[in-house]
């Protein structure tokens, strides 16, 4: 595991290549930087990372044209099929994504898929500069016996599912069981646990899937397990997802005050944001509650829990082996794995769950290791919340298999000149949406940069009529904006009528119809 956290450090002090100084760059090719002709760049991938590296090219560049393609029907990407339907403040920057979709320099094509449908080498014939802001679309697998068995789920899928991701529409989750374990401690891992105890009428004004509500409705979930493999100080969420835990109507907080023994002078010298999250744990684990709060417990029909130093080593089937029954988990020790001077800067992996990851705010860093012994925890639901991870796009295009990630410096695909990547295919699935924004508008400043160097080809490329007389002979016949802006309107028109905000399109088939296709 060690060499996916250093490796990770290599790319990012050492680029491989950095672009000439602009006076040292032959004049032919400073038409870019004088804006006396349009760069035609292409964006793969409409989710966050896609609309902000777009959106930072048209602001930064006058005369620049984008085209975004997208391999769903519909845009936005993790902002509609990932954030947690009862986070819709989340949401709103889909405002600020259609103002950029609807400049009359950008255009959307949906339902093209790259890779298949045309392939990077074709888009960059085409365009001046080419943009891989695909996402993670897979999840990391256990590895584990058992990982196939019916009732254990990628968080990845659950999430899609409520959310109404085409490919997931289909999921199913028995919520029959009394007992659901995630694995993982990320903020994933609490919005998936907050949804399965959340009382259903409280969803109801939501833009979950009607499928979904209904299934929740009928849940008889009422206890959910939050395991990790390492301690408290190594949790990955943040405490505005954990506060939303401890408030969660009709639940009960299960912590274990041994967890956090020891562990108030540890975090006097954590970063505020860590020491405010380690405190609020510490007081829901070791503090009595108020009157008004225990009163609260009391009532309380479901609950949740931490568990600490648990690494999944099998997922238990029930007698007929037809059902999960429980998942054995070995129990693990922190070994200390790398001492850090105080002055050293924190090396951040893009992998939290990198053993080799340094802890923050305490000068260490740690792994967990097993200690032999193991603890079987029953259970009929096992959702699997231990990361997302990037696929490879295009046998063109390098791609780093263990980290998930596309080689780069700076955005700069590795030996690919005119080939640039953001978001999570840059850097791995971390952060908030802020976090890709800011990693997107450095891919964009790094491309205007090399274009404003003569890095990029000067001479005209022809874009997406390019591109459209390819995927015309092939028979793909892409979705518009406008044709989103429909759909857009039908979902909201379905919503009306309970009270939601919208009922999205599951199925890409009546997508279709509805814009008579």
């Amino acid at each position: 595991m060690a060499p996916r956290c250093w490796r990770w450090w290599h790319w990012s002090v050492w680029p491989r290549t950095r672009p000439p100084p602009a006076r040292s760059t032959p004049s032919s090719h400073q038409q870019f930087s004088t804006q006396e002709q349009t760069p035609q760049i292409c964006v793969v991938g409409s989710g966050p990372a896609g609309f902000y590296t777009a959106q930072h090219l048209l602001k930064h560049h006058a005369r620049a044209h984008v085209d975004i393609y997208e391999k769903q029907l519909v845009p936005f990407g993790l902002v509609r099929f990932g954030v947690a339907p009862d986070h819709p403040e989340v949401k709103n920057v889909i405002n600020t994504f259609t103002q950029t979709a609807r400049s009359d320099r950008c255009a959307f094509y949906g339902s093209v898929v790259v890779g298949r449908d045309v392939t990077v080498p074709e888009l960059r014939e085409a365009y001046h500069a080419v943009v891989l802001s695909y996402g993670a679309e897979s999840h990391q697998a256990l590895e584990i016996p058992g990982e196939e068995l019916p009732g254990v789920f990628s968080a990845r899928a659950f999430v899609g599912w409520y959310n109404g991701l085409p490919e997931n529409r289909e999921l199913a989750p028995d919520l029959s069981c009394d007992t659901a374990v995630i694995l993982g401690q990320g903020n994933v891992a609490l919005d998936v646990a907050r949804i399965l105890l959340t009382p259903p009428e409280h969803l109801e004004k939501t833009d979950i899937t009607e499928a979904a509500l209904g299934v929740l409705r009928r849940s008889q979930v009422k206890t959910v397990w939050i395991v990790g493999r390492r301690g408290p100080l190594q949790v990955a969420f943040t405490i505005k997802e954990l506060r939303e835990m401890i408030q969660l109507p009709g639940t009960r907080p299960i912590l274990d005050p041994a967890d956090f023994s020891g562990l108030q002078d540890r975090i006097k010298e954590a970063p505020r944001p860590r020491k405010r999250l380690m405190e609020l744990l510490l007081r829901t684990a070791t503090e009595k509650p108020g009157t008004q709060e225990a009163a609260r417990q009391v009532l309380a029909s479901r609950a949740w829990g931490l568990r600490f130093f648990r690494s999944p080593q099998q997922v238990l089937p029930s007698p007929d082996g037809q059902q999960v029954a429980g998942i054995r988990l070995a129990i693990t020790r922190l070994e200390v794995s790398l001492l850090l001077p105080k002055d050293t800067p924190v090396l951040k992996s893009p992998h939290p769950s990198c053993p080799h990851s340094p802890q923050q705010g305490v000068g260490e860093a740690t792994r967990a290791v097993p200690t032999g012994d193991t603890e079987d925890l029953p259970c009929g639901l096992v959702l699997s919340s231990v990361g997302y991870k990037s696929r490879p796009i295009d046998p063109s295009v390098p791609f780093d298999p263990k980290l998930g990630i596309i080689p780069n410096v700076e955005g700069r695909v590795v030996d690919v000149p005119g080939l640039y990547c953001s978001g999570w295919v840059k850097r791995g699935p971390t952060g908030v949406i802020a976090t890709t924004m800011t990693d997107s508008f450095h891919t964009s400043q790094t491309l205007l940069q090399d274009l404003k160097a003569g890095l990029l080809p000067s001479g005209p490329r022809p874009g997406y009529s390019a591109v459209e007389a390819l995927l015309r002979s092939r028979g793909v016949r892409p979705v518009s904006f406008s044709d989103w802006e429909k759909l857009d309107a039908e979902e909201v028109s379905r919503g009306q009528g309970a009270g939601k905000p919208r009922e999205k399109l599951l199925d890409p088939q009546e997508m279709l119809r509805l814009l008579g296709r």
